[in-house]
């Protein structure tokens, strides 16, 4: 029995966190009551006439894992519920979610308007490969929707955006973005990793896709790498097209872990978001730093935003501390709890200087335009004892 079918009406009346917890899971005949793995490449069928029915598509069920597998159906069917969307494709990772979404969207001589604050990998995903079969980026500034509005021309097809972004914390206001998209003819894609469905859902803002890093706060533990893309069926079986005939799925064993962090997925955001914010307070009163990038804090410019279209500020920020990179190297260096890691979403602190690694790849100038500082920090907040926190990065600090 399915859990749509258990617990009628539907979905709609349901809490996040009952969604979280139960959606999209169909129990077998052994009736378990954990969620299983199915770790098979294929299925088997009665007859060959069942066989061709289901590759053809004429009748629903099981083909080959790369497309069609149980346990990644089941995460799929969860990250629609909790997201608010009609459908979900799962992928290999976070950077495979957004190829298969221009893939599936776009052609040549289509372009697609991006923020300059993006995830430095995605900019040379626009850049350096889907440039070559034509697509054409055209980058601005966040939270300018003039510049956004600017920017987009007859050949204009996608908006893609992250919000917050990665790591300075800018905000676009997605309602507004949605409508100016909409106006144009075009998607609006955003890219809400840091935040998730516990703490921001695009879709009942007017976007037409979200696309998450699962490795990042779904899972929450470090454990797993994978990406997803929620929105609507109809540009979804699009995109599902290219999952099935390109190959970027979700393992099954992966998207068994990424069910089990969805469980715990509201717990662990309130969390992160409360020790964030204390943090953040008391990194602003630290003498050796110039600036802290984090949209809970009222100095923010942009804290009411956050405020209308969150329900929480996430774990992510940047810092800027006086003295360059040797002094940002030098307080990340003498850290001994925080993970010195580029990945961020664990339950475990991490810390990155992103001008020498997540944006690393970036030119001189795109990293200027993007805001990426060479005394730029990154922290990705965790679940440990705040003092403890403080009292790590404090071992830096009083050496500057």
């Amino acid at each position: 029995m399915s859990f749509d079918d258990h617990l009628s009406p539907g979905l709609d009346t349901l809490g996040l966190e009952t969604l979280a917890i139960r959606a999209g899971h169909e129990r077998t005949h052994e009736q378990e009551h954990g969620e299983p793995i199915f770790p098979t490449s294929s299925f088997v069928y009665g007859s060959a006439a069942e066989a061709a029915r289901k590759f053809k598509g004429e009748e629903p069920g099981n083909v080959y894992s790369r497309f069609t597998n149980p346990t990644v159906r089941t995460f799929e069917r969860r990250l629609a519920a909790l997201e608010g969307g009609e459908r979900c494709v799962a992928t290999s990772s976070g950077m495979a979610a957004i190829l298969s979404t221009v893939l599936a969207l776009l052609e040549a001589g289509d372009e697609v308007v991006v923020s300059r604050s993006v995830f430095g990998s995605t900019i040379a995903l626009f850049d350096k490969y889907l440039a070559k079969f034509g697509v054409v980026p055209r980058y601005v500034e966040l939270n300018d929707l003039a510049q956004w509005e600017a920017a987009i021309t007859p050949r204009t097809r996608l908006l893609f955006a992250e919000t917050p972004s990665n790591p300075l914390n800018e905000l676009v206001d997605i309602a507004a973005l949605a409508e100016l998209a909409h106006r144009h003819g075009a998607w609006l894609a955003i890219d809400n990793c840091f935040l998730t469905p516990a703490l921001q859902r695009p879709l009942e803002l007017g976007a037409d896709l979200v696309i998450h890093s699962a490795t990042k706060y779904l899972d929450g533990q470090g454990r797993a790498i994978g990406g997803a893309v929620v929105g609507r069926d109809q540009e979804l079986e699009q995109l599902y097209g290219v999952v099935r005939t390109c190959g970027p799925c979700m393992s099954p064993f992966n998207a068994w872990i990424f069910l089990k962090g969805l469980e715990t997925l509201s717990l662990r955001m309130e969390a992160h978001s409360r020790n964030a914010l204390a943090f953040a307070e008391w990194l602003e009163s630290q003498p050796a730093i110039e600036r802290v990038h984090y949209s809970g804090l009222e100095s923010h410019p942009q804290h009411s935003l956050a405020r209308q279209q969150q329900r929480g500020f996430g774990a992510v920020m940047g810092l800027e501390v006086k003295g360059g990179q040797e002094a940002a190297w030098t307080v990340i260096d003498n850290t001994r709890l925080m993970s010195i890691t580029g990945n961020l979403g664990d339950v475990k602190t991490t810390i990155t200087h992103p001008g020498t690694t997540t944006h690393g790849r970036l030119s001189d100038g795109q990293r200027a335009s993007a805001g990426i500082r060479d005394g730029l920090i990154r922290i990705a907040v965790g679940l440990e004892t705040l003092d403890d926190l403080k009292a790590d990065l404090e071992r830096g600090l009083t050496l500057l």
